[in-house]
């Protein structure tokens, strides 16, 4: 087995589908970080169908207590596909046959625990409420957008432990492409770098987002050869 394959062995949903019938603490704990990463598009996405803020919550808690209860993973295979996929049909079940159930059990203090911070939500989606109309696009363009800033996120984490935080400030924008009227020449006179040094460590910091970015997308896949699929797909979802 290469070192691709031996790694990917190990990502979270692979761990989910891997569980079957057997639903271990590892997958229990996998799906549960999966939810901790991906709620918004979920909140965004009940939103635009037109709840309210208070059911929106509501529901998007319910369906993470829904997914995290003991007996949910035996229901789960390797059929089940690609986690952003998944995790939406899922929804739309949820929504269409047990929506009432679960803000009943929850405003009648039953509902589970579940490890969500829904704080700043509402704000989150008011600052973005007219870029996408419809409920599934939106879906797909938040998780799209969270994926990458979990990975930005990641990288700068990285910079701050190595103490190139401020570096990591100046050069995230050629990171990301953005349109920059400086040259790199004068990006390093403010750096107190070579404009060689700076081309270096673009390089690799886009390198490394890369590396970050593939990882990090592996946990939402079912096979490694899907990777750069889905990667081809959500920056066409961010460029529509």
């Amino acid at each position: 087995m290469n070192s691709t394959a031996a790694t990917f062995a190990t990502t979270h949903w692979s761990v989910v589908l891997a569980a079957g019938q057997s639903a271990d603490a590892q997958a229990s704990e996998a799906l549960e970080e999966l939810c901790r990463t991906y709620w918004y598009p979920l909140y965004a996405f009940v939103r635009r169908q037109g709840r309210s803020p208070e059911d929106a919550q509501d529901l998007t808690q319910g369906f993470f207590a829904h997914l995290l209860r003991k007996d949910f993973l035996s229901g789960v295979g390797p059929e089940k596909g690609r986690f952003r996929s998944f995790l939406l049909a899922c929804l739309k079940h949820f929504l269409a046959d047990e929506w009432e159930k679960a803000r009943t059990a929850k405003r009648g203090g039953n509902s589970p625990e579940t490890p969500l911070n829904l704080e700043g939500a509402e704000e989150r989606y008011q600052l973005e409420a007219c870029v996408e109309a419809d409920a599934q696009n939106l879906y797909e363009r938040r998780w799209a957008l969270d994926l990458l800033d979990h990975v930005l996120n990641r990288l700068r984490h990285e910079a701050l432990a190595s103490g190139r935080e401020a570096v990591f400030n100046e050069l995230q924008g050629c990171l990301l492409g953005e349109h920059r009227t400086e040259t790199y020449a004068q990006l390093g006179a403010r750096l107190s770098l070579s404009e060689t040094a700076v081309k270096v460590t673009v390089h690799r910091l886009r390198q490394r987002y890369r590396e970050l970015l593939r990882e990090q997308i592996a946990h939402t896949v079912t096979r490694p050869e899907e990777i750069d699929d889905e990667m081809r797909y959500l920056f066409e979802v961010v460029s529509r």
